[in-house]
């Protein structure tokens, strides 16, 4: 059993029991009943309550005159997202900010967690990048549904009536390959990220795994602006209206 982290282990002592419950209300039985409560799942809420912490700080320190350095950096990567948005998505990128910021950042801090002592990159635990996959897959086919209508089938088909049976499988299995793409994508470099530094701490704790961590910090941000990436391209191939 992998160990418990200090952050899992108190959520486990204080939410243990609602959390078994809410699991086997839905038909799920947890392994642990005393600690239902994974390393990565932790992880993932303490990345939810600091970006909470975050946009409540941005809200509560907004100001046109003297502007500080929270709101600063919020506004840089509000610029970032929208600059990369408009070149890619186009028309109507605008209404793809908001998920597309939050996707960014969420990533890009899970990503960061494994520099901290005590603390680990959920991402680097496969069901987490599954989780963005699939709700990023979700959300493009539903602005591309929402944009284009019945037509968005189209995308599917490919220009001959007569290889419609041919396409719509191949499409499908495209489009299914997405998510196996940005999962494994995201999982295998945080994975040996997390795993080659450890090493190296383990070796030798002082000087080269200086080196590891700042080639991790690295991978963390460019992984997180990847991942965002292709993303905005699957919207725009989605939401375009020239199927």
């Amino acid at each position: 059993m992998t160990p418990q982290l200090l952050f899992t282990q108190f959520l486990n002592n204080h939410l243990a029991a609602p959390t078994t419950a809410l699991l086997r209300a839905v038909h799920v039985q947890p392994v642990n009943a005393s600690a239902p409560i994974s390393n990565a799942v932790s992880m993932e809420l303490l990345v939810f309550l600091l970006l909470v912490g975050y946009f409540a700080i941005v809200r509560s320190t907004l100001s046109v005159e003297t502007p500080g350095g929270v709101q600063h950096l919020a506004e840089m990567t509000q610029e970032f997202v929208s600059e990369q948005s408009e070149s890619i998505i186009g028309h109507g990128w605008e209404k793809f900010t908001s998920y597309l910021t939050a996707l960014f950042l969420f990533i890009l801090i899970a990503n960061l967690m494994g520099l901290v002592p005590g603390l680990e990159s959920p991402t680097a635990n496969v069901t987490v990048p599954l989780g963005f996959a699939l709700v990023t897959f979700l959300y493009y086919h539903y602005h591309g549904v929402r944009a284009n209508g019945f037509s968005y089938i189209k995308q599917f088909l490919g220009p001959v009536w007569w290889l419609y049976p041919l396409l719509l499988p191949i499409e499908i299995i495209s489009h299914c390959a997405r998510v196996l793409s940005l999962t494994v994508r995201l999982y295998a470099n945080m994975f040996a990220g997390d795993l080659l530094t450890l090493a190296f701490f383990s070796l030798v704790p002082v000087g080269i795994p200086l080196v590891f961590l700042g080639l991790h910090l690295g991978v963390a941000a460019i992984q997180a602006y990847v991942f965002t990436l292709l993303a905005m391209i699957y919207l725009s191939l989605a939401v375009a209206h020239d199927h």
